[in-house]
């Protein structure tokens, strides 16, 4: 007997994707889809004046849920063809129903809606895991929003920043992402009933050519999946451009958290800011000392993958001939679900990072003072020039005292000494330096710039979806 873990198993569901995610691109959540508008095709047809009747709309309703995947193998063993094993399987089901499934269809008319269905809500968990990071990020930013911290550009010393306003740097990059989901779901068009190569042929035969009842065919069976929007025109798929917009979105969420996981991973080795670790979590088999960001580095690693994946479906949409070729039918089975299902996973971890960074002020206000003398050094030139001091001499002298400061710094790997220098230098000895070095002196309006950013961003987004609080990711390693 074998243990069960002999097949592979993609770590997207195994690590990272939530079981809600997973199941939406599961086997039996499409195939459920698949019957669902299969039944909805079929009360549109009888409500348009089909001879369908109400037994057999029963009959495939009561049949739905027992979906027989070992049977439908048997048949696509014989057939090779997914959608006709699917459906005689369902015939078996509901045998005095088995005639009037499928009228007019092929099988984009059930698979291309499905997916844009299951699209859809895989989107619209996407746009709560966003706001939920959003969320937290928020909550972090304010309550670090005066906190001093030196910022970099270059990743080298440069003006101060806050802590909190550094993390609306992260928040805001979300915010975009989220806006652009929340356009792909608002854009996303249902493909509607349109038969084998887009012209409604089949439908229109079924209706003896009155053209007004195949218009209402669609609409209905579209009306049941609370789609508003149809595509104007198709082959016989949907556009695959729409799969290569939605990949663009998600690869724009990975753009933002490979930046924030690249800068948390950064400030951790600053041992500013770190991710949260748990009382018995294991950095290294070696060195037992380690703390290593290890959310952090997999969602980098995720947001990578994303970012490669987003490509396929940019070449299926360049490689369609035609009204359809099926060369995108395998590529798309796995580039779009791993798309959704590692974007959620490194959202998770975003998700759990956000709600438990850990803040080291101490050794934040160490960086700054060791860097603040020199970027105080205008401001301590300036209030020489007030209290007298020729202004050009003031610029000499602390020229001369930054480099000797330096040199202490880089070359005999001792502390900063330039305040020093300059309290015992004649030109600044009216100069409060104290006053001169407050590093918030020196943030700019960065706690305000907070303050209206949560404002008018981050609470819109709050009161959107009150019910992303409610989210929690639970990391499965």
């Amino acid at each position: 007997m074998g243990s069960g873990h002999e097949l592979y198993v993609s770590a997207l569901v195994a690590r990272n994707a939530s079981e809600r995610m997973s199941r939406l691109f599961g086997a039996e959540h499409r195939i459920a889809t698949w019957r669902r508008l299969w039944i909805a095709l079929a009360e549109a047809q009888r409500e348009l004046g089909l001879p369908i009747k109400a037994k057999q709309l029963a009959a495939l309703k009561k049949a739905a849920p027992r979906i027989d995947f070992a049977a439908a193998g048997r048949y696509e063993a014989k057939l090779r063809h997914d959608v006709m094993a699917h459906l005689h399987t369902f015939g078996d089901a509901a045998p005095e129903a088995r005639g009037i499934l499928h009228l007019g269809a092929t099988s984009c008319d059930i698979v291309d809606n499905a997916d844009l269905v299951i699209m859809r809500d895989a989107l619209r968990l996407i746009a709560e895991w966003l706001a939920a990071c959003i969320d937290r990020l928020g909550a972090f930013a304010r309550k670090h929003r005066a906190l001093p911290a030196l910022g970099f550009t270059h990743y080298q010393p440069a003006q101060l920043t806050t802590v909190g306003k550094r993390a609306t740097l992260w928040c805001w990059d979300f915010i975009r992402d989220l806006e652009e989901v929340e356009a792909r779901i608002a854009a996303l068009r249902f493909r509607g009933v349109k038969g084998a190569t887009g012209t409604q042929a089949s439908f229109l035969a079924l209706f003896d050519g009155d053209a007004a009842k195949v218009e209402r065919l669609e609409k209905l069976v579209a009306k049941a999946f609370d789609f508003k929007l149809i595509e104007p025109v198709t082959g016989q798929t949907y556009s695959r451009k729409v799969d290569a917009q939605v990949a663009a979105a998600l690869a724009g969420i990975a753009q933002s958290v490979h930046k924030v996981a690249n800068d948390m991973r950064l400030l951790g080795n600053l041992k500013e800011v770190e991710e949260p670790v748990e009382a018995g979590q294991v950095g290294s088999s070696a060195m037992a000392y380690k703390r290593n960001p290890m959310r952090m580095e997999r969602a980098t690693g995720l947001a990578r993958l994303v970012l490669s994946l987003a490509t396929s479906p940019q070449m299926t949409a360049a490689e369609q001939w035609f009204e359809r070729t099926l060369d995108d039918s395998a590529n798309k089975r796995v580039s779009v679900p791993e798309l959704f299902l590692a974007t959620e996973g490194m959202l998770r971890l975003v998700h759990n990072v956000a709600g438990g960074m850990v803040v080291y002020p101490q050794v934040i206000a160490a960086r700054v003072a060791a860097e603040l003398p020199f970027i105080a050094t205008e401001n301590v030139m300036m209030a020489a020039a007030k209290a007298g001091w020729d202004r050009q001499d003031a610029h000499e002298r602390i020229r001369r005292h930054s480099q000797a400061a330096a040199a202490e710094v880089k070359l005999h790997g001792r502390p900063n000494d330039l305040l020093a220098r300059l309290a015992g230098d004649e030109a600044f000895a009216r100069v409060d330096l104290k006053k001169v070095l407050d590093a918030k002196a020196y943030t700019g309006r960065s706690a305000e710039q907070v303050d209206a950013f949560l404002r008018d961003h981050v609470a819109p987004v709050r009161r959107r979806y009150r019910g992303a609080r409610r989210l929690e990711a639970r990391l499965k390693v």
